[in-house]
């Protein structure tokens, strides 16, 4: 985190070193407090506790083995429950999937549980002995539930200024933009190439000015000229905007208001050029009137919107900006990643396509199976003949690929 408080201030990003600056300090408060032992060190012991605003809860679960702190998790649940029953749900769907050696045998809780004999039998069940679940009200138990207590209560306030800037960023934004809302769905657009070598492009979505993940697209380019391997990062983007928004010209009875798909706001990373060619294609598919689109240079982080030939005055650290900084650097991210996973398949796959007898589909079923390269060079042959489609010959031919000398 120092690191990160340090390049960020460097980078003049003082907000961001700021932010960080409180989070180190609120780390050591939290430190210096963790120090509570437990007589009966022996125990596989859990402890939770919640913190709540009147929006949502903060949750946070130790987890004790050996008398040692080995774990800490943090959920978020809806605030508009009982204390006690937020715990049991959380309890409840952790569990659900915990192997049974992961099911301690004491679990301590701030609150007491509406259904704790039924999750403890449940538990009891699973794990083959005895799981007690307790609410301590004082000694060492109670101190270490106050801990658990005072994490939750600081991530409760972690999270909520966090939302506050996010808040305070959108509205930042839609300023900026002179949006008629604000934009709850914005979506990122970028190209990633090597000499224009195999070319792919990412989309990514900020709900809330939050990272969606669930939402996120990669594409690969289909642009001829662009797979030929010349690099065109105007008509990639062209390409990748016009599939995204496809559905809605050839459905035109599609919503566009109050659809959860429909983005608010669209960011292309580049300047003029880039903006131009995705103006280009949404004229084209008559969707420009309904869709705000801008896009944010790299060299001096300026804001381009259609119809304007200079950017927008604006400041970097604007909250505003530095959302948009967020969303191009995540989408730049998350295009880079695509574009190294495909060059190494490609990679994979060139060696493969030098064994004698093995096609393209049965390359594709050798990776899925070994995960990579290094596995399949690995495997004996009788452990290359349990991959469906390859035979003893063919195994036989794999295996003296890589390994000549057994030849």
């Amino acid at each position: 985190l120092s690191e990160q408080m340090q390049k960020a201030a460097d980078s003049e990003l003082f907000e961001v070193a700021a932010r960080i600056r409180d989070q180190i300090a609120g780390l050591k408060s939290l430190n210096a407090d963790q120090k509570v032992s437990l007589s009966d060190d022996t125990v596989s012991r859990d402890a939770i506790a919640l913190a709540a605003s009147e929006q949502y809860a903060c949750i946070q679960l130790f987890q004790i083995r050996a008398g040692q702190l080995v774990g800490r998790l943090a959920f978020v649940a809806d605030a508009h429950a009982e204390p006690g029953a937020i715990l049991q749900r959380v309890l409840e769907e952790h569990y659900q999937t915990a192997d049974a050696v992961e099911i301690p045998t004491e679990i301590l809780v701030q609150h007491e549980l509406p259904e704790a004999e039924i999750l403890a039998e449940i538990l009891q069940t699973r794990k083959g002995r005895k799981v007690t679940i307790l609410a301590p009200q004082r000694q060492t138990k109670a101190e270490l539930i106050s801990m658990v207590e005072r994490n939750a209560q600081y991530e409760l306030e972690r999270t909520q200024k966090s939302s506050d800037r996010n808040a305070q960023a959108i509205q930042d934004l839609a300023t900026i933009l002179d949006l008629p809302e604000l934009p709850q769905r914005i979506e990122g657009y970028d190209i990633s190439h090597i000499q224009g070598s195999n070319a792919v492009a990412s989309q990514v979505v900020f709900i809330d000015g939050l990272p969606a993940k669930q939402h996120y697209r990669h594409y690969k380019i289909k642009n001829p000229t662009v797979t030929a391997g010349h690099s065109d990062d105007f008509a990639s983007l062209a390409e990748v905007i016009q599939r995204r928004f496809r559905k809605y010209t050839e459905d035109p009875q599609l919503p566009r208001v109050n659809n959860p798909d429909w983005p608010d706001l669209v960011m292309i990373d580049g300047g003029k050029g880039q903006l131009s060619s995705v103006i280009s294609v949404l004229q084209e598919m008559n969707l420009l009137e309904d869709l705000r689109v801008v896009s944010l240079a790299k060299q001096r982080e300026e804001i381009f919107i259609p119809g304007e030939s200079q950017p927008l005055e604006t400041e970097p650290e604007q909250p505003g900006v530095q959302l948009l900084r967020r969303l191009r650097d995540e989408a730049h991210r998350f295009a880079v990643t695509f574009h190294r996973q495909q060059r190494s398949d490609k990679l994979k796959r060139s060696r493969l396509e030098e064994i004698p007898g093995l096609g393209h589909h049965r390359q594709k079923i050798l990776l899925a199976h070994f995960r990579s390269l290094d596995y399949i060079r690995q495997a004996t042959q009788q452990q290359l003949t349990e991959v469906t489609g390859i035979g003893p010959h063919l195994a036989t031919e794999i295996y003296n690929y890589f390994h000549p000398e057994a030849s």
